[in-house]
């Protein structure tokens, strides 16, 4: 259940009336490791694995790539809602992101609250190798793509998107979420599960991009980050040392590019 009918009163012109509205559902999700606590983090339900398993992924919690980790179900709340869930990962398989869990709830509006410090780059980071560059009229499809199918927003107006894309801007998941990093997660989740991780070179959001959806995207190895709305100065400055190109303000097949503009062919064209 990602939506639910809720009846306000709404005024105008000194009057007040009765609306009945969609609004999005927000509900906690409590993640446990091996049964010690991880995070508590507040999500809209639904694909509720894909954003478990992308969320361990992007926090260096589980990295594996070919096989997934057993997740089970803990509790269910009286609206049939997943509340808690236990994640099975062989002991010499949890990584360091473990070790900065999460002692506090996360909020919808930020991927990173409930941490004991941000996580740290190492100065030789490996940045992303680009094999193919991108064709900047592809850009605008794959937006009108992600669009299409946020049924969510269509109904609500008040969640966020993200999608990825072949490098010839093919689609390969589309996620709606509250929260902006959660629906990240959900598509690097559904990457994995679907064994299209490594096919991904476009990440698409509907929201700024600001450092904790540049460190998704590069744990990722995701080339390409465009958005419709701005980057933080953190986040221009994350992509250019990580190798990703950061698109943003991306509207009406416009966008500004800020990091690594020489991976944009700036001479294709869509054939």
């Amino acid at each position: 259940m990602s939506t639910a009918s809720y009846t306000g009163r709404k005024y105008s012109e000194g009057e007040f009336f009765q609306v009945d509205d969609i609004l999005v559902v927000e509900e906690s999700l409590k993640i446990t490791i091996n049964k010690n606590p991880f995070t508590v983090t507040m999500r809209t339900p639904g694909s509720d694995n894909e954003l478990v398993r992308g969320l361990l992924f992007s926090e260096n919690v589980y990295s594996e790539i070919e096989t997934d980790p057993i997740i089970v179900v803990n509790e269910k709340n009286e609206k049939g809602i997943i509340t808690s869930v236990d994640v099975n990962i062989p002991i010499g398989k949890v990584g360091k992101g473990m070790e900065i869990s999460r002692s506090i709830v996360s909020v919808s509006s930020c991927g990173i609250c409930g941490k004991s410090e941000l996580d740290e780059l190492p100065e030789n980071s490996k940045k992303i190798v680009v094999e193919e560059k991108l064709n900047p009229e592809l850009l605008g499809n794959m937006f009108d793509q992600m669009t299409e199918a946020q049924n969510m927003f269509k109904q609500s107006g008040g969640s966020h998107a993200a999608a990825a894309f072949t490098i010839d801007g093919k689609i390969l998941s589309i996620q709606e979420d509250i929260g902006r990093h959660n629906a990240v997660d959900k598509v690097i989740g559904s990457l994995l599960f679907q064994k299209q991780l490594k096919n991904a070179k476009c990440l698409v959001v509907s929201g700024r991009i600001s450092y904790e959806i540049v460190n998704k995207c590069y744990a990722a190895g995701i080339p390409f980050l465009a958005s419709v709305s701005a980057p933080s100065s953190l986040a221009v400055e994350l992509s250019e040392k990580l190798g990703i190109t950061l698109m943003a303000f991306c509207r009406n097949k416009k966008f500004t590019a800020y990091s690594r503009i020489e991976n944009i062919n700036a001479h294709s064209k869509v054939a």
